[in-house]
């Protein structure tokens, strides 16, 4: 079973047994998915451009991804602005999705990587961050935030430089 499949039954258990919540947050991965099918329109050219959208699982969780890191965002505004209320509801709503993402890597789990990236493309410094970013996000894409990535990258390429 595909994961848009899955996330499709779930939401049918989510309507039969009630949980308004899981219904809500899975209605609105649905609907991220079924926009990223749609065509866009290029004004410059006047046509439309078609849009393959995500009918693999990589594309549902590069989707699923980008629901969670703005649920994220979200919950450190909330926080900041002091709306237990709403922190709360988006807490719900992050663990909800994260049944759907692969489990994450730790920072030590990163930071091995990283070394051994770092070790394959010659890097010797902060500068040379550009070579090594983009392996590492190609190898970890779904398994790790980016962020945390990106600061692991950084704190080694300057010990390193």
């Amino acid at each position: 079973m595909s994961l848009a499949e899955q996330i499709d039954a779930d939401l049918k258990d989510a309507m039969r047994a009630g949980d308004d919540r899981t219904k809500t947050v899975l209605r609105l991965v649905r609907a991220a998915i079924k926009n990223a099918q749609v065509p866009r329109w290029d004004a410059e050219k006047g046509q439309a451009i078609a849009q393959t959208g995500p009918t693999d699982d990589d594309g549902v969780l590069r989707i699923i991804a980008r629901e969670v890191k703005e649920h994220q965002d979200s919950l450190g505004e909330f926080r900041k602005a002091g709306r237990t209320d709403l922190a709360a509801v988006a807490e719900a709503e992050l663990a909800i999705l994260a049944k759907y993402l692969p489990a994450q890597l730790s920072r030590d789990e990163i930071a091995a990587t990283a070394a051994t990236v770092i070790a394959e493309t010659g890097a010797k410094g902060p500068a040379d961050k550009n070579k090594v970013m983009p392996a590492m996000m190609a190898q970890l894409r779904g398994k790790a935030d980016g962020r945390l990535i990106n600061e692991v990258v950084t704190e080694l390429l300057a010990v390193a430089g």
